[in-house]
């Protein structure tokens, strides 16, 4: 039984979390009070952009207010994150970002914000399962095959990737880490140069989006080995998965999230979520989503909430077991 001060204390705590229930329940009634401003921390035209200006129309539909693009690059994606982290928590500005966003504590341990705690996840929108590559010259025909050529070629194999910290980096070396191989990193500036550099020859192998290596495997100047994603791909249902081709812990998937402020109303999160989870059930958008490489997902908070948990830690790991370099 409580008594005295115990109770009274115990009272308090009671009416204040009503209230803060109250008023959260309040604020989501209230939701959109005015325009929604999505910022997307990297310049027009990627994937992460494509998706967001995909939503744009779905959203205004729904909620009855203009839905702004704002796109905000800089230092990898932080500049952007940063606006929406001190941005109001009422749900009008939001963060739609990459799967890069769990690498970035990895690349950048000073940044001014914590990845997982600063930002309330509202849902995983879509995701595009990675494709590991070779050249077509290149003779091996599984991951198991690459593993046993870079352990026994003279001067070993080379991987060419989008950039110093990029996801590919961060897979390729996780790659090696479960191969027990070491294949040599080759930065480019960008995927599309990444990709012609194996195309040439110029390096064996790299792990890029189906987007942009598709039309390649299609022309016959690369092959995919493996894809990254639980299931295999109806492009290309020929390739196994990471985890058929003998390596299940390698992970290899590009997604894109959708994040408020971290002190966001859970009732507000979840109007948000709901009135995603719609456009994304619309065939119109999901076909568009395909155009882009993607497979809409949607779901719960809590899918994206666990991949930033899981994965923050996995690429700080790989980073500090590889010795990764990840700056010029």
């Amino acid at each position: 039984m409580i008594k005295g001060a115990s109770f009274t204390r115990a009272c308090a705590l009671a009416a204040m979390a009503a209230g803060l229930a109250f008023a959260g329940a309040a604020q989501a009634q209230d939701f959109p009070s005015k325009s929604i401003t999505i910022i997307v921390p990297f310049p027009p035209g990627g994937f992460v952009d494509a998706s967001a200006r995909l939503l744009q129309p779905e959203l205004e539909k729904r909620l009855g207010r203009s839905v702004v693009i704002d796109n905000r690059s800089g230092a990898g994606g932080a500049v952007g994150t940063q606006a929406v982290v001190r941005a109001e928590a009422d749900g009008h500005t939001l963060l739609a970002v990459a799967s890069s966003h769990a690498v970035a504590p990895a690349v950048n341990p000073n940044l001014s914000y914590d990845t997982v705690k600063d930002l309330a996840p509202i849902i995983m929108i879509a995701r595009d399962p990675m494709l590991f590559v070779v050249g077509d010259k290149l003779p091996v025909k599984s991951l198991k095959d690459l593993a046993e050529l870079a352990k026994t070629k003279a001067g070993g194999l080379n991987y060419s990737s989008p950039g110093f910290g990029s996801q590919t980096q961060f897979i390729a070396e996780l790659f090696n880490l479960r191969a027990g191989v070491k294949i040599t990193h080759v930065p480019f500036r960008g995927g599309a140069p990444a990709l012609q550099a194996v195309v040439q020859g110029d390096v064996e192998f790299t792990i890029l989006s189906g987007q942009v290596t598709l039309p390649q495997i299609e022309a016959g100047a690369i092959r995919a080995l493996a894809l990254g994603g639980a299931e295999r791909d109806p492009r290309t249902p020929n390739t196994p998965t990471v985890a058929e081709a003998g390596f299940p812990d390698v992970v290899a998937i590009q997604w894109v999230g959708l994040f408020a402020p971290a002190k966001t109303p859970q009732p507000v999160i979840a109007r948000i979520n709901a009135v995603v989870n719609e456009a994304l059930r619309e065939k119109a958008v999901r076909d568009r989503l395909a155009l882009q490489g993607m497979s809409a997902l949607g779901g719960a908070p809590a899918v994206l909430g666990q991949a930033v948990e899981s994965e923050v830690p996995l690429w700080k790991d790989i980073a500090q077991k590889a010795k990764m370099k990840l700056t010029e």
